[in-house]
């Protein structure tokens, strides 16, 4: 398993090994571990610019992916899952409002992000978005169990 994170904002310190390692964590529990997964922590602007090239969406968002194509493979064979893009500015906001840490809204759109490249889509179905919401939650309570995001949370 090979986790690739690139910090491009400023604003918010992120401890990059205690994330790369709960977003191991994460795999784990998905049980992709034979894959590379990229991450890209970055603020509003940018993400506002992804959003309006790739979605033609002129917003700022909290996540974005961008899944590979499912037979791509890096250099050792492992899967190449895509990107995960978060917004850590729009993270910060969201987690008062969703009642949890920093850290913990973070992973939580992580996952979010990363259910997305494994073909979760929320918005195909009210019965899709469920099933979604139900996988995001068990994965969150492995990491941090009897947390639940709340509040303003549709996760």
């Amino acid at each position: 398993m090979e986790i690739l994170i690139q910090n491009n904002q400023k604003q918010h310190p992120v401890d990059a090994a205690y994330f790369q390692s709960q977003i191991g964590q994460v795999l784990e529990k998905l049980d992709e571990t034979d894959c590379e997964l990229s991450l890209l922590l970055t603020d509003d602007i940018e993400i506002q610019e992804l959003n309006r090239t790739y979605r033609d969406l002129d917003k700022a968002t909290d996540v974005l992916s961008f899944p590979q194509d499912e037979d791509a493979v890096n250099e050792s064979g492992d899967t190449l899952l895509g990107d995960v893009v978060i917004s850590v500015e729009t993270a910060a906001r969201q987690a008062e409002e969703h009642h949890l840490s920093f850290n913990e809204e973070l992973i939580l759109l992580a996952i979010h992000g990363i259910l997305h490249l494994l073909g979760y889509d929320h918005e195909r179905s009210p019965q899709d978005a469920r099933i979604m919401q139900d996988k995001t939650q068990d994965v969150f309570e492995t990491l941090f169990p009897g947390r639940r995001p709340s509040g303003t949370s549709n996760f």
